[in-house]
């Protein structure tokens, strides 16, 4: 063992003091700008274990949006929907397979994309709830929504575009630096709640809880068989065997290894849950004796397989003016919401890697990091996918030490792999991840304390935010809803100090975080914009009064104009008052520079 730690330690060490090492500011390699405890291997075991946490996307995403239908046509007059309709269920078949390939593809380029450019470990995806809401409010089941799926890629296709641009002008950063302290920490912390949530429900953890018919939310984990319609128990809660493996193998043994400080940790209990999971004929089986089940194992006998992406690739709809306003509707609902969730997420991502400016509240490259992330979502579209964005899954890999690009490429590495070994990685049970994720949610609440709870005006919108985003499963609505609180709670302290010239404050205003809509750093170009011209127009009307004033005082005012000794008129700098004896008006004396 401690030939291979010093092999290890050797090895890291070359590789920090190579150029290679010094591109991604490894420990060692002399830049100034180097990551402290940063080792090439800790980098590679921090990209396995983000795209472990990460490789159920690829038949998640694949079996949401194949729901849509894609380009499959249904010209059934019995069945509109082509719910039982085989040829189109086989074409659907066909679609999912396209679509598998199609998440490994956009998930491995843009995160290993991200990685190269940013530095950052941090790896994008297509991502969860806007699928849904691309698959089930946009496009609709089998095509019965508000408007085409080759019209609904478009719509995301420009949404990048628009991206592109906001990013370049500035608008995605300063939203970053804008809004309050308390707000983006509290957004961290709910982010890493909505992980726990995650990991603790049915379709992507280990079934403890799911949604109920009296109450939002039931403790679950039961078997199918006991099951409703609607995935509800209807007894022998807390029995699967399922639930009770992703517990004890992927959270208890996991959080024993990360006391010991264990390396591999999380890919450990991941592989050994997944392994255990595989062969049939056991009640924790990943693939069970039914029509499901067979579908799995006849997929994961393959092992190797690559399916081309000739159903979904670059079949963007532009005829517009059919659906103008659905499009429209598409667009701007893509728009708010990606934008506030990316930007939330990727900054709490930021910060829990420690690599975000206290001073200016932003990180470094932040530009490219959101026009990387603008690009990727209109190479998605391209590949028929819905919006790429930044996963949350990345924390596990930041949990377990990876601070640089390096993670993200190797996370990318894996997904373009995967398109390959797509059996294998689709394979990876929901219970094999869903501790893990509890974990990176434990990891990612110990910024809690970071938020000033001294100031109501501050502890009561951030808590909404920590609230909201779990309950409402979304970033971005829960920082939305922060925004409204935090808005309505100060706009009113500060209209009523107005009324009352200033008399009538809180009496722990002291407490009050600072902020201005004018953070540090470069300002956006919209603002930077809009100043010039103000200052352009007032600068305009101030040159005007004073022509007005010098031609109306003319008559009853004595100028001086002194002209220099080579008879040329010089620039006029100072104005000096002098009152005259005969008028009790005063007399503007121009002088030239220097007198």
């Amino acid at each position: 063992m401690d030939s291979i730690r010093n092999s290890t330690k050797s090895f890291n060490v070359y590789i920090g003091q190579s150029t290679f090492g010094r591109i991604f500011r490894l420990e060692g390699c002399g830049h100034e700008k180097e990551i402290k405890d940063t080792k090439f291997t800790t980098e590679v075991r921090a990209g396995l274990t983000t795209f472990f946490t990460m490789a159920y996307i690829i038949a998640v995403n694949a079996t949401v949006l194949s729901d849509t239908g894609g380009n499959c046509v249904c010209n059934d007059t019995i069945d509109p929907a082509c719910i039982n309709n085989s040829e189109y269920l086989v074409c659907k078949e066909d679609l999912n397979r396209n679509l598998i390939t199609a998440t490994a593809a956009i998930a491995g380029l843009s995160s290993f994309l991200f990685g190269f450019l940013t530095n950052m470990p941090v790896c994008l995806a297509p991502g969860m709830g806007l699928n849904a809401y691309f698959a089930y409010q946009i496009v609709g089941f089998h095509g019965t929504g508000l408007i085409s799926y080759n019209l609904a890629l478009t719509a995301v296709f420009v949404e990048g575009l628009i991206f592109i641009f906001l990013s370049l002008v500035g608008m995605r950063q300063w939203l970053v630096k804008v809004i309050p302290v308390s707000l983006k920490v509290a957004a961290a912390c709910g982010i890493g709640l909505f992980l726990a949530e995650v990991g603790l429900s049915s379709t992507s953890g280990i079934g403890a809880i799911s949604g109920a018919k009296n109450t939002p939310l039931e403790v679950a984990g039961c078997a199918n068989q006991y099951k409703d319609a609607f995935g509800v128990c209807t007894g022998h809660k807390m029995t699967s065997p399922t639930m009770w493996l992703g517990v004890m193998g992927g959270g208890v043994l996991t959080a024993y290894l990360m006391m010991y400080k264990v390396k591999s940790a999380m890919i450990m209990a991941i592989l050994l849950v997944s392994i255990i999971s595989w062969p049939r004929g056991t009640s924790v089986t990943f693939f069970p004796d039914n029509e499901l089940g067979d579908n799995r194992f006849n997929f994961f006998k393959k092992v190797v397989d690559f399916h081309p992406i000739n159903h979904t690739l670059n079949t963007l709809d532009w005829n517009i003016a059919r659906e103008r306003g659905n499009f429209a509707l598409a667009l701007f609902t893509f728009l708010y919401v990606d934008i506030i969730d990316c930007t939330a997420t990727l900054y709490s991502m930021a910060r829990f890697a420690g690599v975000v400016d206290p001073e200016t509240g932003d990180f470094p490259r932040s530009t490219i990091a959101y026009c990387t992330d603008a690009l990727c979502i209109c190479i998605g579209a391209l590949l028929g996918s819905s919006p790429v964005t930044t996963f949350v899954e990345s924390g596990a890999g930041i949990a377990e030490g990876g601070k640089t690009g390096l993670t993200a490429m190797v996370c990318g590495t894996c997904f373009l792999i995967s398109m390959f070994f797509a059996p294998i990685f689709a394979s990876i049970p929901p219970w094999a991840t869903g501790c893990t994720l509890v974990l990176v949610g434990c990891l990612m609440m110990r910024q809690i304390s970071s938020i000033n709870w001294r100031y109501i005006g501050d502890a009561v919108p951030a808590f909404v935010t920590v609230m909201f985003i779990p309950f409402g499963y979304s970033a971005a609505y829960g920082l939305i809803a922060g925004l409204m609180v935090y808005t309505a709670l100060n706009g009113m302290v500060y209209i009523t100090k107005l009324v009352s010239c200033g008399y009538i404050v809180p009496e722990d205003e002291d407490y009050r975080e600072y902020w201005t809509i004018k953070p540090h750093g470069k300002l956006p170009w919209f603002i930077t914009a809009s100043q010039a011209i103000v200052d352009q127009v007032r600068h305009s009307e101030r040159h005007k009064e004073e022509n007005a004033s010098i031609r109306s005082g003319e008559s009853g005012w004595k100028y001086h104009n002194r002209v220099g000794s080579n008879g040329s008129n010089r620039e006029l700098e100072t104005v000096v008052v002098h009152p005259l004896p005969t008028d009790p008006r005063r007399e503007k004396v121009l002088r030239k520079p220097g007198k």
